[in-house]
Formats: structure tokens, C-alpha cells, sequence
């Protein structure tokens, strides 16, 4: 018999693939239905963030949509945008169709740093690429406290009293 050295980090890839492997054929898959009549493919459509000197920038890829298609919204440093492409099909008799292009609702949100102004986001659309525009918060700075010097340079004194109960001396 041959002892084999256990590895806690391999055994966790391992699960970490298996997890991997099952949530990508849940969510992954295009929806029964066959090669002449089924349903749409799960949508989920491509975006970038790019950060500039004073924005963060979202860019999505959103063909076939237009700007009343899509909904874009900040709740608590969250931002979100959100819609839906339309299944669309013309069904036949005797023909054969694939469809291999994804349609249906999506949502995707990203937190958002503390301190942005909600109401300075901005959105456009242009031949179906979404582009909304956060400013960056203003950094705050570190203030410099300047230690001012008594004049003189004698500081008063503290004057006691054994009037304390427990005989221990009392700042006047």
C-alpha cells in the first residue's frame, strides 16, 4: 500500500473547480428547447470599467437596445443597471432555425466608494454602447495642526491644597 501525502489546498482547488463546473452548467446553458423551437440563451452582456483622473468609467455592450431598454440605478453606494433584450423569432413551419444569440433580463451592480455625489452620474448611449460616468469623491487631505508657543515660554502652575479628604493635594 502506498501512502500519498494530503494536500488541504489541493483537495479545496479541487472543490473549487467542482463548484465551478456546476454553477457554469446551471447558469451557462441555453434553454431547452432544441434546434427548431426552443428558447433564448442566458444574457449577460460585456462590460469594461476604466478609471480616468477624476472619473470611473462603465462601458457596456448592449446591441439592440436602446436607451428606453435599459435602467440604470444608485441605491446606498451601489450602482446598478439593469433591462431586458427581447426574444425575437419568427417562427416557421417547415424551416430550420439555430438561435445562438442571448436575450432576456440582466442586471449588474457594483459598489461605488463612499463619498461619490449620486447626482453628478452621468449616462450615454450610442450605437449600443452604454458609457456612464461617476466622478471620483474628492480625496480628503491631511491637515497639518501648527503647535503655537506660549509666550514667554512659562506655563502656569498647578497649585494644591491638603484640604483633600484623603490627604492627596487638590488643583486650586
Amino acid at each position: 500500500m502506498a501512502l500519498v501525502r494530503w494536500e488541504p489546498a489541493r483537495e479545496l482547488h479541487t472543490i473549487q473547480q467542482e463548484m465551478n463546473r456546476l454553477f457554469n452548467t446551471v447558469f451557462d446553458a441555453p434553454a431547452t428547447g432544441g434546434a427548431t423551437g426552443g428558447g433564448a440563451r442566458r444574457w449577460v452582456p460585456p462590460m469594461d470599467l476604466v478609471e480616468t483622473d477624476d472619473h470611473f468609467v462603465l462601458r457596456a455592450d448592449l446591441p439592440g437596445l436602446g436607451e428606453g431598454d435599459v435602467k440604470i440605478e444608485v441605491n446606498e453606494n451601489v450602482l446598478t443597471v439593469s433591462g431586458e433584450r427581447k426574444y425575437e423569432h419568427e417562427a416557421t413551419k417547415d424551416g430550420f432555425y439555430r438561435l445562438e444569440r442571448g436575450s432576456g433580463q440582466f442586471s449588474r451592480s457594483l459598489t461605488l466608494p463612499d463619498g461619490v455625489d449620486a447626482e453628478a452620474i452621468a449616462a450615454t448611449f450610442d450605437k449600443g454602447v452604454l458609457e456612464v460616468r461617476v466622478p471620483k469623491p474628492e480625496q480628503r487631505k491631511p491637515r497639518r495642526v501648527e503647535i503655537s508657543v506660549v509666550p514667554g515660554g512659562d506655563r502656569p502652575a498647578i497649585e494644591g491644597s491638603a484640604a483633600a479628604s484623603n490627604g492627596a493635594p487638590v488643583a486650586a
